[in-house]
């Protein structure tokens, strides 16, 4: 019988989202209203920086360790729905509880408690996708997980900055409650598969040392690729403050074009890897990215730039939407949550390393002029490791697998 082209479930992968909405609301918020906090009573920016980042450095060591721990787990809740029933109330907790310190102890303890709770869950939410969409539909349902994401920032920093007006401690409130709205809600509707059967990393490593390969390319990719991106992300507002002579508020307005653009083009940039295949997509979005960033090595006009940076959230979609599915798309079965660890493993670790690396070459050069040529320079380095990946395309499946994921997740 001939097998029935595959269908994205939308419904249940926009509630699949909210997992990452979920953890997407909090970061803006606590990016913007923690160091404030911070700040009355640490006057060294150097210390409050380095607090700032404990998120990327629990995320470092401890999302790769649940991701895996998630691949063992099987309970009668489901091997990932365990970790988020932990991990969301611990963090919608402590994280309505950080307006409430009266001291620099309990600040930092909320902070830090919060920020482990969060690397608790993160991992395992992100593993649920591959876990219940098929192989060839990966792209897209990804597209519609960050979308939501992105859906989640955007609420965060418009109606988190009212709240914040308001009363300082609203939308901690705010996001601490929506966590668990979330929460409820994937509980209800989503269902793990059952019996998956972890296969043996010896055997897969010895079947198919191309992928692990692949694999190690990918990753270092996403390494250099986040790494570039992360620098903008970072020093963006001194960028415009110094070279391009715009005040801070105007510079972070600048850069939302870019944030605004890659949320618009997320669900679109699975399409595009359904007819492109996965690979070719991201090469596409880093020569585009590459083509908006070297031109801003030179432009200093404040009203071509923004336009500039939308075509770069369009390019930067179809890199950051396609990449995860192609780590997943290497991993053995059972194995996702691992997986997804190495992906935030490498991820997190640009996040670390790229602000003080650029920083390290602005004192040396005492410029901020060099940023658009840093990141473009991460950008050529993931496009040639993307030329040495040869496998997690969905252009790889062939039809006996296609047929297979059909049985396996319907049609």
């Amino acid at each position: 019988m001939k097998s029935k082209s595959m269908k994205l479930d939308y419904k249940k992968t926009f509630i699949l989202g909210l997992g990452f909405f979920s953890a997407s609301i909090i970061w803006p918020i606590y990016n913007n209203y923690v160091p404030i906090m911070l700040e009355s009573y640490i006057k060294s920016g150097t210390f409050i920086g380095a607090i700032m980042t404990i998120d990327n450095i629990f995320a470092v060591v401890f999302q790769p360790l649940f991701g895996a721990l998630s691949d063992r787990t099987n309970t009668r809740f489901g091997r990932r729905m365990p970790f988020l029933l932990i991990g969301v109330p611990l963090a919608a907790i402590f994280c309505s509880l950080i307006p409430w310190s009266n001291s620099l102890f309990t600040l930092m303890l909320f902070i830090i408690i919060m920020n482990f709770s969060m690397s608790i869950y993160r991992a395992p939410t992100v593993a649920l996708m591959p876990d219940v969409t098929p192989s060839p539909l990966r792209s897209k349902a990804n597209g519609v997980i960050n979308f939501m994401g992105g859906f989640a920032a955007v609420i965060a920093y418009g109606l988190g900055g009212l709240l914040y007006k308001v009363n300082t401690g609203y939308p901690f409130y705010m996001a601490s409650i929506v966590m668990m709205l979330a929460l409820a809600i994937l509980y209800t509707f989503i269902r793990e598969p059952e019996n998956i059967k972890v296969e043996e990393k010896e055997k897969e490593i010895k079947k198919d040392v191309g992928k692990n390969r692949s694999l190690i390319f990918m990753l270092l990719a996403i390494f250099f690729w986040f790494t570039g991106f992360n620098a903008v992300e970072t020093f963006f507002s001194l960028y415009g403050q110094h070279i391009l002579g715009i005040e801070p508020g105007t510079s972070s307005i600048v850069l939302t074009s870019f944030s605004l653009a890659f949320l618009v083009f997320a669900i679109p940039a699975g399409f595009v890897a359904g007819k492109l295949g996965r690979k070719r997509t991201i090469l596409v979005g880093i020569i585009g990215a590459l083509a908006v960033f070297v031109p801003l090595i030179f432009i200093r006009n404040t009203l071509i730039i923004p336009i500039i940076l939308v075509t770069g959230g369009l390019f930067w979609a179809l890199i950051n939407i396609n990449s995860y599915p192609m780590i997943v798309e290497m991993a053995p079965k059972g194995l996702t949550g691992a997986y997804t660890g190495y992906y935030y493993f490498f991820s997190s670790t640009a996040a670390i390393v790229s602000p003080i690396l650029f920083g390290w070459i602005k004192d040396l050069v005492g410029s901020y002029k060099p940023l658009f040529v840093y990141a473009s320079m991460g950008f050529v380095l993931a496009f040639l490791c993307m030329l040495f990946v040869k496998h997690g395309d969905v252009k790889d499946l062939d039809q006996e697998k296609v047929e297979a994921a059909e049985l396996e997740f319907g049609s």
